[in-house]
């Protein structure tokens, strides 16, 4: 039965795999414009199909029980049209590595004040937009920097994932995990910053108010800046049009917070006020508070 298990799912795997790769061969003929349309659009209207929509409804109610049955869709239809934008955005990173045209880049004085320091600075932000091109614009101005990153399970897929990420957007990347935490204390150590996406639930974590619910939330960002007194600084991304905008907040001081448990909760609330202020392209689909 584990054998069965087991072929089934080498066999689903290479499936998914042989999708994808097609998909981004359609993507790399269609050019960057054209892919956007079409798979905007295939997202929104094939992406439900997979995803359940129970988990998406009960995110959005959580987001705001008065949220209307219309804002509600529209949110969703937005959502996966952004979802599709991003997949197919992976074979033109190259693209956005070499040019500046598609960026907007805002609160560059709070990133540049904290680097001037010399100390690493730890960055949070969750999944909006092409979440992607933050760590690519953060490297663009040659600040060492290691990302942490889930890898993905399908194993046909994950080492091209990987080389995109490496060769693009960041050439320092820490596999999550226990050996992930080792090495992005590793790596601050080495006096690089470090950055990580905060919004989802992870096992391990502790179970701080989100959107007044407790959700499980990872203190990884708290722990580290608590004890090598590492600032923090938020960034956020949205799409405007065919670009881009990415805005660097105002650093977050450790000293201000009596724990990790107060910090991760000042964290919690800072991706609260980034989905508030464009829940159309964060991703409601993964179930946060499980």
């Amino acid at each position: 039965m584990k054998l069965l298990k087991f072929t089934i799912k080498i066999i689903s795997y290479f499936l998914q795999a042989l999708l994808i790769y097609l998909f981004f061969l359609i993507g790399s003929i269609l050019r960057l414009r054209l892919s956007r349309i079409f798979f905007s659009n295939l997202f929104k209207n094939v992406g439900p199909v997979f995803k359940s929509k129970m988990i998406i409804t009960k995110n959005l109610k959580y987001f705001s029980k008065n949220i209307s049955n219309q804002d509600s869709k529209k949110i969703i239809e937005n959502m996966w049209e952004n979802y599709g934008k991003t997949f197919i955005e992976y074979i033109f990173l190259r693209k956005f590595r070499n040019n500046n045209d598609h960026i907007e880049l805002v609160g560059l004085e709070n990133l540049d004040n904290l680097i001037k320091r010399g100390k690493p600075v730890i960055f949070v932000s969750g999944h909006f937009a092409n979440f992607e091109l933050m760590s690519m614009e953060i490297t663009k101005r040659n600040i060492k920097l290691a990302t942490i990153y889930r890898p993905l399970n399908n194993f046909f897929l994950n080492p091209f994932m990987e080389y995109l990420r490496r060769k693009y957007v960041c050439a320092d990347q820490i596999k999550k995990g226990i050996n992930g935490v080792r090495d992005a204390i590793n790596y601050i150590k080495k006096n690089y910053s470090v950055a990580l996406m905060i919004d989802q639930r992870v096992s391990e974590g502790e179970r701080v108010p989100f959107f007044k619910n407790p959700a499980l939330t990872t203190t990884l960002p708290a722990q580290l800046s608590k004890k090598y007194n590492l600032s923090i600084l938020p960034v956020f991304i949205e799409r405007r049009g065919e670009n881009f905008r990415i805005e660097f907040y105002e650093s977050i001081k450790p000293s201000d917070y009596n724990n990790k448990l107060d910090l991760t909760l000042k964290l919690n609330e800072v991706i609260e006020t980034m989905i508030t202020k464009n829940p159309h392209e964060w991703i409601w689909t993964h179930n946060r508070w499980k």
